[in-house]
């Protein structure tokens, strides 16, 4: 470990890993409406983003002081003919979340192809981030608050709550993470809002993009929901896709079992698989797998602050800003597990990475 630490060469290498993956996912995602090209591409300054990320730089000043301090290495690695203005990244900055979400899920597919990890089972779940600043009041109260009450208050951020962290004032990401026993656990697919966004609404975008492979998919019980369990096991003309889909059932949506003969053959046949999902995850086997989750998305959530010192609240004011940070730390936590990998580290030792940039 001593020699690679030594080496000085690891951001640049992470750099260049960087640069294919971010522009292919300019493609996926181009600029469209009116107005003229920008003078940087949009893939160049979410590698840029991503440089200041990995080196901690926690506001945008103290960013865009460490990239301009580096800019002739920056410029040589990006082919750039001159430096982007200050004013140019700050603008830049909040709207580069799009690139990055699609990063993630292409970093994810990269990191498969190479053996880094297996994704036969997967697990979703929301992780809270408080606000800078004072927590703002409730909705209704915001917006007849006087000016004075809401200073110092980030007003895009919301109320959110979950049984670990109790309530919120702040913003939210979600992540679906492999989970396999005895493979590292990488981030596939990942989505940032405000704390108050449901993540029954968040995940369905992201079951498109399991990978062939899954067979289990794991959640907690804020994503019990019959719809969300079909869209898992049953492909678009209702024939099983051999997956299944664990989480504990909510007693909000929990309903008995179907008694009544009256009722419509549809929604028996709805509440039939139901209660094959309830009945396979408290059976011994679905027991066993579902272990697998507290043994890997959720310890990924406090890895995840840990490294990239985000308790107890985010970055940035501002939903656009914090979005482009949070899918920035998420690609950044990707590209150091494959740059791990390919040190011959079979592991989520990547501590010593950061330490060396």
């Amino acid at each position: 470990m001593s020699a690679r630490a030594t080496d000085g060469t690891s951001l640049a290498k992470l750099v260049n890993m960087a640069i294919p993956i971010c522009r292919a996912a300019q493609n996926q995602c181009p600029r469209t409406g009116p107005g003229r090209r920008p003078d940087f591409d949009d893939w160049k300054i979410a590698v840029l983003i991503m440089a200041a990320i990995l080196k901690k730089r926690k506001s945008k000043s103290g960013q865009y002081r460490f990239l301009w301090e580096h800019r002739h290495d920056f410029m040589q690695w990006l082919g750039l003919s001159r430096f982007p203005a200050r004013s140019t990244y700050f603008e830049r900055y909040a709207q580069t979340h799009r690139l990055l979400a699609s990063g993630i899920i292409l970093q994810g597919r990269q990191g498969l192809r190479e053996g880094l990890t297996t994704a036969r089972c997967v697990a979703v779940d929301k992780s809270l981030l408080g606000a800078r600043g004072r927590s703002g009041p409730g909705k209704r109260r915001r917006l007849q608050a006087p000016a004075p009450e809401l200073c110092g208050v980030d007003r895009q951020a919301t109320w959110g709550f979950s049984p670990y962290h109790g309530w919120v004032y702040g913003y939210s990401y979600e992540v679906l993470a492999t989970a396999d026993r005895g493979s590292v656990h990488m981030p596939l697919v990942a989505s940032v809002g405000v704390a108050s966004t449901s993540e029954y609404v968040t995940v369905g975008a992201k079951i498109d993009h399991l990978p062939p492979r899954t067979r289990f998919v794991l959640a907690d019980g804020g994503y019990d929901s019959n719809d969300l369990g079909d869209a898992v096991e049953r492909n678009e003309q209702g024939r099983r896709t051999g997956r299944r889909f664990l989480c504990p059932r909510n007693a909000r949506t929990g309903r008995g079992r179907p008694t009544r003969w009256r009722t419509a053959r549809k929604e028996r046949q709805a509440q039939h698989r139901r209660w094959e999902r309830i009945d396979f995850y408290e059976s011994p086997r679905g027991r066993k797998v579902y272990a697998q989750r507290g043994q890997s998305v959720e310890p990924l959530h406090e890895r995840l602050k840990s490294l990239f010192e985000l308790n107890p609240h985010v970055w940035h004011r501002g939903l656009g800003n914090n979005q482009t940070q949070l899918l920035g730390m998420i690609f950044c936590y990707q590209l150091l597990l494959r740059y791990n990998y390919r040190c011959g580290c079979h592991n989520a030792k990547i501590q010593w990475i950061l330490e060396c940039l």
